[in-house]
């Protein structure tokens, strides 16, 4: 029997954990592009460690793990140009829904939010659509 969804089952309970610990410390939703979005646009500069802390960990904590094994392959495409462009449109999605799948996905739909659910199926319809496309319908991926 393979074993990978254990490694998703193990992500998602981290990120669940990392958010419960996040609210209950600092009384704030860790929604990753707020967080990165208040470092960028300087809007809480009294919160900047505390960002800094958060995006260094993001960083740091993959590269910590590469020892053991974890290498993070998705297999997904490997065009950088590709990458690059599928970031900065995922970076434009969640500046117009005003939140990421940490923020509405995670923390807003296990607060029951309304916005957090209708944000997070129209991101996921949005994800289903663009894999038809480019995936199925015209190749490039």
């Amino acid at each position: 029997m393979e074993q990978e969804w254990l490694m998703g089952l193990m992500g998602g309970l981290l990120i669940g954990l990392a958010g419960a610990v996040y609210l209950l410390g600092n009384g704030r939703i860790m929604g990753a592009s707020g967080i990165i979005g208040g470092l960028i646009d300087s809007s809480e500069r009294a919160a900047w460690k505390e960002r800094m802390s958060f995006l260094a960990g993001v960083i740091l904590l993959p590269l910590l793990l590469l020892p053991l094994g974890a290498n993070g392959e998705t297999n997904l495409t490997q065009s950088p140009v590709l990458l690059i462009f599928a970031g900065l449109l995922v970076g434009i999605g969640t500046r117009i829904a005003n939140g990421c799948t940490s923020g509405h996905g995670v923390c807003g739909i296990s607060r029951l939010s309304l916005r957090g659910i209708v944000a997070t199926v129209f991101y996921i319809l949005a994800g289903a659509v663009t894999m038809v496309l480019f995936r199925h319908t015209l190749g490039w991926i």
